[in-house]
């Protein structure tokens, strides 16, 4: 009997040696979403970044870090659910380690981190000189009102 998952890794890398080895590198978007989720808006000096972070109720949970044209966002996204056996499962959870480009570099002395109803909004300054220094920055709770 040949098994399945030998033959799957026989074509693997069949393939990997006719594209290539980073032909796979291409799929892993598509196959593995990111997360969090990320809308983010540009004005000419401001970038507005919306991430989807649900159940957070410790701010110490996300480290967010503001480097010249990178933001970087590490975290975990944890649900806790009642009881009883998954049925259908949709919101993206585990660990996460994103790094995001921005369309221009940004302030790292003016940043503000809100969180709220599952959403972090992180706001950013356009940066006019070039110097470039990575920074920490800190996210405040909003309270539900």
């Amino acid at each position: 009997m040949i098994d399945p998952f030998q033959q799957m890794n026989e074509w693997r890398k069949n393939l990997d040696q006719f594209f290539g080895e980073n032909f796979w590198n291409d799929f892993e978007s598509i196959i593995k979403p990111n997360i969090p989720q990320i809308n983010m808006y540009k004005t000419e000096n401001e970038i507005l970044c919306y991430v989807n972070v649900p159940g957070m109720r410790d701010i110490n949970q996300i480290e967010i870090y503001a480097d010249h044209t990178t933001l970087e966002l590490r975290g975990n996204i944890h649900l806790d659910y009642a009881r009883g056996s998954v049925v259908r499962e949709e919101i993206l959870q585990g660990n996460f380690d994103r790094k995001i480009q921005l369309p221009y570099p940004v302030r790292s002395d003016k940043i503000d981190a809100t969180y709220q109803h599952g959403v972090l909004i992180i706001q950013l300054h356009r940066l006019i000189s070039d110097k470039s220094s990575r920074n920490k920055v800190n996210i405040r709770m909003l309270e539900d009102e």
